[in-house]
């Protein structure tokens, strides 16, 4: 059953838990019949992990770099560049080569590329584009980048360099990209974003963040509307986890049973596509209220997945698998049940 996103996916907004018990019942038996049984648990080394079951064994498998280190210009209300500090800065096409090239002596897997946006939702990464190309050739890494908005030039320039996955935000509402990401048009330039990476063959991974309407669901259907006309090469979900010192420190995010509705829907509507819970949403025990109900509603795999989480999937009869990558590399890893 594949569902119609925006009509039945307004029912499963507003269903009763039990309606929506019975949505995230059919969503994880399509996910068995597509995908089978195995549950990927993600762990990229660029932030800390450990759980009974799993623990990082090399900090340098997968990192995150910042060509603009922890500048950028669009500011958006909920991250305000906070969650570029976390990232190591590598501000030269050089400075990115060399950090791979230790990422490869460490027996490490690859890297995630990301920065700052300038005031019009661009990552500069146009002129880390022959260095990219170099990292994949002499290191043969895996590389994610995390482009933002792309020309016609950036989006051959990746595929050029034969990039593993390019990553963005899709934000389904015009009025929350202008007020939250201040980009004027924004669903229709991510959609030509998304289409010039399916021009140019470069596997894409769109991200929809729940809540970015300061917590409230607003454009996630919309988004995943979007998305399902675009080929992606498996889509990520991600919640709103408010940040100190941004115009939504004080909101509250999405409850791990809103989370878990859009889930649902996109479980149901892009049954062939892998679907991912993203490592960026609150912790402690909203994260495993959340982990508990995605697994149910059945996600391919879960980044930073807790104990609570693991245990869950074991009960449900799904096989955890982890790896030290970014859940962008999810095509990679399923075949899907035709």
């Amino acid at each position: 059953m594949t569902i119609d996103i925006l009509r039945d996916g307004k029912s499963i907004i507003s269903a009763d838990i039990e309606d929506l018990n019975n949505w995230m019942q059919r969503g994880f038996i399509a996910r068995l019949n597509k995908f089978g049984n195995t549950l990927y648990c993600y762990s990229p080394t660029a932030y800390p992990y450990r759980i009974k079951d799993h623990h990082h064994k090399n900090r340098l498998n997968f990192i995150s770099l910042s060509v603009t280190g922890a500048s950028c210009s669009l500011n958006c209300d909920h991250c305000g560049g906070h969650l570029l500090k976390g990232m190591d800065a590598a501000l030269s096409p050089n400075d990115l080569i060399e950090k791979c090239r230790k990422v490869k002596e460490s027996g490490g897997q690859g890297v995630l590329i990301s920065g700052g946006s300038d005031s019009a939702g661009h990552v500069p990464i146009d002129r880390f584009a022959d260095a990219i190309a170099t990292v994949k050739k002499d290191f043969d890494l895996q590389v994610v980048v995390h482009t933002g908005l792309v020309s016609r030039k950036t989006a051959e320039l990746l595929a050029d360099a034969q990039i593993d996955a390019a990553m963005l935000d899709i934000i389904g509402d015009s009025g929350v990209a202008k007020s939250v990401y201040h980009l004027d048009n924004g669903p229709s330039r991510m959609k030509k974003t998304l289409m010039l990476f399916r021009e140019y063959g470069v596997p894409t991974v769109p991200h929809i963040l729940i809540g970015l309407d300061y917590g409230n669901l607003n454009g996630e259907l919309e988004a995943l509307e979007m998305i399902s006309h675009t080929s992606p090469a498996a889509v990520v979900v991600i919640a709103l986890s408010p940040l100190r010192n941004t115009p939504m420190a004080q909101v509250s995010p999405p409850s791990p049973v809103d989370i878990a509705r859009v889930l649902t829907i996109a479980r149901l509507s892009l049954q062939n596509i892998p679907l991912l819970l993203g490592c960026a949403r609150p912790m402690g025990s909203h994260k495993i209220e959340t982990d508990k109900l995605a697994i149910r509603s059945g996600v391919n795999g879960v980044a930073l997945i807790s104990q609570e989480g693991v245990d869950t999937a074991r009960s449900l009869g799904l096989k955890p698998q982890f790896a030290d990558v970014c859940c962008s590399l999810a095509y990679q890893h399923f075949k899907v049940n035709q």
